[in-house]
């Protein structure tokens, strides 16, 4: 199939249901590897983004009463 072709989701699962319970074990191993991967290259990628901003002091350590309090600050100078 040309990798410019259309193929529906039905289409996909009519393949999928074509193929021997062994290789369909296989596929759906291999889409969960692929899915855990790309989770893993976001998450590394919204790390180093927040690393990024926080070396440019754009962002800042510190706990929940911290974040609260900071928007309650914020929040009164806004009003």
């Amino acid at each position: 199939m040309p990798s410019s072709a259309t193929v529906t989701f039905q289409q996909v699962l009519e393949i999928v249901e074509g193929l021997p319970e062994d290789q369909q074990g296989e596929l759906i191993e291999i889409v969960r590897h692929r899915q855990r991967e790309h989770r893993r290259e976001t998450l590394a990628a919204g790390i180093e983004q927040a690393r990024g901003e926080f070396a440019r002091g754009e962002a800042r350590r510190g706990t929940v009463e911290d974040l609260m309090s900071d928007l309650a600050e914020n929040t009164e100078t806004n009003e």
